[in-house]
């Protein structure tokens, strides 16, 4: 786990950076391609995917405000903090909607062509929390279990050491779980994407698959997120397992109203 590459002078180059902008970068090159194959201009994926990251930046700190109220939006660890994922879900997916409607493209066919690269930059990005030792497991005593370093402490606040003594503590790598995980769903979107039978069809599948791996990871994560409007409390379910939840159900609803509208058409 190495949270900080190099240093050019006295600015710090983290791994999470360089991790989450090699996610975007091919992400973006995936989704210019997929588009490309279905007429849509390389120009135009790149408009989307600028727009959309803006609107994941600010939908990720938003997010994290309202879970986490105790947080200082000024200080210099907010700002280099990733925030919270579904709040940037959702904001980038707001300014992607915009910005198709400016453009007058098809969104559903549109979305299809981005949402591979999603989950590709999702796997990076789980990468980059391995490394800055963000977003970490529960405690186990398994031969897989992994002890992150004093600098990833320092970083993110990860724990390191047993109840106050200098004894290792080991825990579950979910980062990599995760990562491994959208690894697969993406090759599985990119095959898919060949093969639709409708348009919205690689968007709601992404959405189905990356809310039922996100419910099942967040069992094993131990990092404090926040309780939104008590709702955690309430629920005994975290506040990116009930989003999970919408998004699962949501999926669902919109595959099976466009193959009632397929069936009616034919």
């Amino acid at each position: 786990m190495h949270p900080e590459l190099f240093k050019i002078g006295d600015f710090p180059i983290n791994t999470y950076g360089v991790l989450l902008a090699i996610g975007i970068l091919t992400g973006l090159l995936v989704a210019a391609r997929l588009g490309e194959r279905d007429g849509i201009k390389r120009d135009r994926i790149f408009d989307l995917g600028l727009w959309s990251i803006i609107g994941g930046l600010l939908g990720s700190k938003l997010l994290m405000l309202a879970v986490e109220p105790g947080v200082n939006p000024f200080s210099l660890d907010f700002l280099r903090s990733g925030g919270v994922f579904y709040g940037g879900l959702i904001g980038g997916f707001v300014a992607f909607l915009v910005t198709v409607r400016i453009h007058g493209l098809p969104i559903w066919k549109t979305a299809d062509a981005l949402a591979p690269g999603v989950a590709l930059g999702q796997a990076f990005g789980r990468e980059g929390c391995f490394a800055a030792g963000c977003c970490w497991g529960k405690v186990t005593t398994e031969s897989f279990g992994v002890h992150f370093s004093e600098q990833a402490h320092n970083f993110t606040g990860v724990p390191i050491y047993q109840n106050g003594t200098t004894d290792p503590l080991y825990l579950i790598p979910v980062q990599l779980y995760e990562s491994l995980a959208m690894f697969v769903v993406f090759g599985v979107l990119l095959v898919l994407h060949r093969r639709r039978s409708f348009d919205g069809q690689i968007l709601a599948f992404y959405g189905l698959t990356y809310g039922a791996v996100r419910f099942g990871m967040e069992f094993l994560r131990d990092d404090p997120r926040g309780d939104l409007l008590g709702l955690t409390t309430l629920t005994g379910l975290s506040t990116a397992q009930m989003i999970s939840v919408v998004i699962f159900i949501a999926s669902v609803i919109f595959i099976s109203i466009r193959i009632k509208h397929r069936k009616v058409a034919a």
